[in-house]
């Protein structure tokens, strides 16, 4: 059985900090595990940029200022203490990641470039043209290398291993063999990232984006917090919902109805298409309602208009945007308009941590960082800008956290972990030898991806939510009998994708009960049958318990420090 003091799941921006933050310690034997090669992981989509209040473009930005615009972003759902522990170390981790090698685009003084984002109140997001994600990724990566990190690509979680409230291990599969392995483990990190594709086929994430490691921990005993809480990015392209970046608005894009008007001046006169995002969603969103929208059904739109910007301009910020919109939509945006709709992006619920500064679980030996935790910084609504800051930011305390776990903790028997490699390997065996089911595996997916969007989406109600509710249920069930259709021992996707459709599942679940119970409108999750927020009821965070088959809910009050609710106007 392999053995390693830390053990990263998920080798994105929070993994690979974390695994570079354990691995300084030089007596500590840290691994990442990665479904796919690291610098293919999801944190290489973000676009935008990095949020921190460097004060380099606008020198009365203040962590205070980010501090306060988060809180507001999050509709007061975060916990206060979390986001200023955030806000004001976040300048610290711009300079590190600098200090790193990370190619930040630079002002006329040589400074880290930064522009303005929705909902920010100074321009504070640092970045690189419209490739940040991407470059932070490759240089944690090498700096991982430097570390002496060991990293197992394509490697797959399938259970974490859990004794009397401690860990013990994880079991996970070698995609390139076919083989089960337990792994003994003093300290994890799950650092596995969202699950937006429960959206399946409306969503910016990748097709990993599985939430492998959330439904691992709500298996495990751990619950997942705010789940109800999904943010749905304004511009996805209209036909396949990849993502155009915040940047483009950052830079001055115009959003347009079919008759020709910049529609966000009804919905947020000052804050205009720089608003936030669960408002200029709902937004547009509206203007399709009311027949203001380009197309029908799924195919409505409406225009993203950048050419004013000139194309000198969006050659230098915003060329990988250019490039996508010219690949999936077939448009040129220095001289059309792009069509865009919201798509499901990012979630703000996830694995519910118990300290921030370590970023622990209730159970002992698991720590949580990236998007598929909640801290809770982002609390019903995140600020865009503000996710590559998160991963980057609880990755290195994730890190520094397991760390210490793994110093003062010994390993255990490994009992629990060989049961449970047994039962997987047994698992394996029975799909790959099934050879008909009552049920498809697409269809089960295609059915939960269509129901998650119509019924639990942008707008909600609790009959459209009970109806969600019947449909996943009965998924849950028709999921018992399927196949795989793949015998193969070597690379057998269609198993990856079996279990990886089963943690949809269980997490849809989730996001349905948090979403049904919270009787109120807040940030992102907006009911038609309750439309404003009720503080009196609701300033707290759903947490979502799964003890075998059934599910429970209870709430956790919401951690007030300095700014107390008040309505949100941009």
């Amino acid at each position: 059985m392999l053995k390693y003091d830390v053990v990263i799941v998920g080798a994105g921006g929070a993994g690979m900090m974390a695994a570079l933050n354990a691995s300084k310690e030089k007596d500590v034997k840290v691994a990442v595990l990665s479904k796919i090669y690291p610098t293919r992981s999801h944190t290489g989509a973000a676009q935008g940029g990095i949020n921190a209040a460097m004060g380099n473009r606008d020198a009365t930005d203040s962590t205070e200022k980010h501090f306060r615009d988060t809180v507001k972003g999050s509709d007061f759902l975060a916990d206060q203490d979390a986001v200023e522990f955030f806000t004001d170390n976040m300048p610290a981790i711009i300079r590190e990641l600098d200090y790193m090698g990370v190619p930040f685009s630079r002002d006329e003084n040589g400074n880290v470039a930064q522009r303005p984002f929705g909902g920010a109140s100074s321009p504070r997001c640092c970045y690189s043209a419209d490739k940040t994600g991407h470059v932070i990724l490759h240089t944690l990566y090498e700096q991982c290398l430097k570390n002496n990190v060991e990293f197992f690509d394509e490697w797959y979680l399938l259970s974490l291993a859990v004794e009397k409230g401690k860990l013990d291990g994880l079991v996970a599969m070698d995609m390139k063999s076919g083989e089960i392995h337990g792994i003994q483990a003093k300290a994890v990190v799950i650092a596995s990232g969202g699950f937006g594709r429960i959206y399946w086929s409306r969503t910016t994430n990748a097709l990993n984006m599985t939430g492998d490691g959330t439904a691992a921990c709500f298996e495990a005993g751990i619950p997942v917090k705010d789940p109800e809480f999904v943010q749905f990015h304004p511009t996805g392209l209209a036909s396949t919902g990849v993502l155009l970046s915040e940047a483009c608005r950052g830079e001055g894009g115009y959003l347009i109805n079919k008759d020709g008007e910049r529609f966000m001046a009804r919905y947020a006169p000052e804050k205009m298409e720089l608003g936030p995002r669960d408002l200029v969603s709902r937004s547009i969103e509206t203007e399709i309602k009311e027949g203001r929208g380009f197309g029908e059904g799924m195919h409505s739109y409406v225009l993203m208009d950048l050419r004013h910007l000139g194309k000198e301009k969006i050659m230098e910020r915003l060329p990988q945007v250019r490039e996508l919109a010219m690949d999936f939509e077939g448009v040129d945006l220095v001289t059309d308009p792009v069509p865009i709709r919201p798509s499901c992006h990012y979630m703000m619920g996830g694995i519910h941590v118990t300290d921030y500064k370590t970023c622990s679980t209730a159970i002992e030996g698991i720590h949580a960082a990236g998007e598929c935790s909640s801290v809770s910084i982002h609390g019903a609504n995140r600020l865009g800008g503000n996710s590559v800051a998160d991963v980057v930011f609880f990755g290195k305390y994730a890190g520094l956290g397991a760390r210490e776990t793994a110093l003062g903790r010994s390993y255990t028997a490994g009992k629990k972990v060989e049961d449970q490699a047994k039962q997987w390997i047994k698992t394996f065996e029975t799909m790959r030898n099934k050879k008909t089911g009552k049920n498809k595996l697409f269809e089960i997916r295609n059915k939960m991806a269509e129901t998650m969007w119509y019924n639990v989406g942008i707008f909600r109600t609790e009959s459209e939510m009970l109806e969600a509710q019947r449909v996943i249920d009965q998924l849950i069930e028709d999921y018992k009998d399927t196949y795989i259709g793949d015998s193969s021992v070597l690379y057998n996707t269609a198993f990856i994708n079996y279990v990886e459709i089963g943690n949809l599942l269980k997490l849809a679940k989730a996001v349905v009960m948090g979403a049904l119970n919270r009787k109120e409108s807040r940030g992102s999750h907006s009911r038609g049958d309750y439309p404003t927020r009720d503080d009196k009821n609701f300033l707290s965070h759903t947490l979502i318990h799964k003890e075998g088959d059934k599910y429970r809910l209870e709430y956790l009050p919401v951690r007030i420090t300095k700014y107390q609710p008040e309505e949100r106007k941009y």
